[in-house]
């Protein structure tokens, strides 16, 4: 009895063994050939660090995903080339800037990268566009909103009507600026604008750099509007006018394949989002609580954005 189990054991252990190999070998094997392949990967949504934020049908945005997603792209031997399919308001400064940079680090690599546009790609939206080889928009996309914010609520006067008086002890005498309870004083709002402008003015070198221009002419452009994907491309800040099946024909040639490219899409949608048809929507309540988790820190993003594109 013993014998026969142990015999079993073996047996199963040489099966599962021969299936591992069955599956893996190929992804291995694919991972060291070329291929025409294109990747698409997708920023929806409201950029923030870590792993982003959930709405209540779905969770973007993050960007420990994209990082790990560019990562993997960059480590695939049968990836020739990457889209990046923006449809974003723009979010966090720093999520922004680190995102960027592994784009570039992409680059470097030797993989092309091509931004496509979707309803909207602004502010730091455009940031991670900025770092591409090649930007597509829709003549309708809303883009541009260069240049950072950060979010200040004075509730002073409604504390004091049903109230309400906060205490605080504190280490140093500007550890609570940005306080909601009482108003900045004149030192804090220099010290908050100070870093404001710094933030401004790596985004003005990233786009300079990126889309090669004069980065006077880039601070020319960066008063915060917004722009149309018309616009955008009149001035220099969009190469071409087309959809994400545009960016991808427009990519295969940038990247030298010939005949129909072999698409790799990461990211899928949750079933709810299948269902309610909610990918890359930013609703009104995602909005509100983005305002809420991040007040105070420094973002790019429009100040108003429509409820419908």
């Amino acid at each position: 009895m013993f014998k026969r189990t142990v015999v079993l054991a073996i047996a199963v252990v040489v099966l599962v063994s021969m299936v591992a190999v069955a599956f893996i070998a190929p992804s291995i094997r694919n991972r060291n050939v070329a291929s025409n392949k294109i990747a698409v990967i997708y920023v929806e949504g409201v950029i923030m660090g870590g792993r982003g934020q959930s709405s209540l049908l779905s969770e973007y945005g993050g960007t420990d995903l994209i990082m790990k997603q560019l990562h993997e792209v960059r480590d695939d031997s049968s990836v020739k080339a990457v889209v990046l399919r923006i449809n974003s308001p723009g979010g966090s400064a720093p999520a922004s800037q680190e995102v960027g940079e592994e784009i570039k680090k992409l680059r470097a690599s030797g993989k092309i990268v091509v931004a496509s546009m979707g309803d909207v790609a602004a502010s730091g939206g455009y940031w991670l566009a900025a770092c591409s080889d090649k930007i597509y928009a829709n003549p309708a996309t809303l883009t541009g909103s260069i240049g950072v914010y950060m979010p200040y609520a004075n509730w002073e006067e409604l504390y004091k009507k049903i109230g309400i008086r906060q205490e605080k002890i504190k280490s140093g005498e500007h550890k609570d600026i940005l306080s909601p309870e009482r108003q900045m004083t004149a030192e804090e709002r220099a010290i908050i604008q100070v870093m404001v402008d710094d933030m401004y003015n790596q985004f003005i070198a990233v786009v300079a750099e990126g889309r090669k221009m004069d980065p006077a002419r880039v601070r020319q452009l960066s008063d915060g509007r917004i722009y149309t994907g018309n616009q955008a491309k009149e001035l220099g800040l969009v190469d071409e006018l087309g959809n994400m099946y545009d960016a991808i024909d427009g990519t295969a040639k940038l990247a030298g394949i010939k005949g129909k490219p072999e698409i790799k899409e990461y990211g899928r949608m949750s079933p709810l989002e299948v269902l309610f048809g909610a990918s890359g929507q930013i609703t009104s309540i995602d909005r509100l609580l983005f305002k809420q988790m991040n007040n105070g820190m420094p973002i790019m993003a429009p100040l108003a954005m429509p409820e419908k594109w």
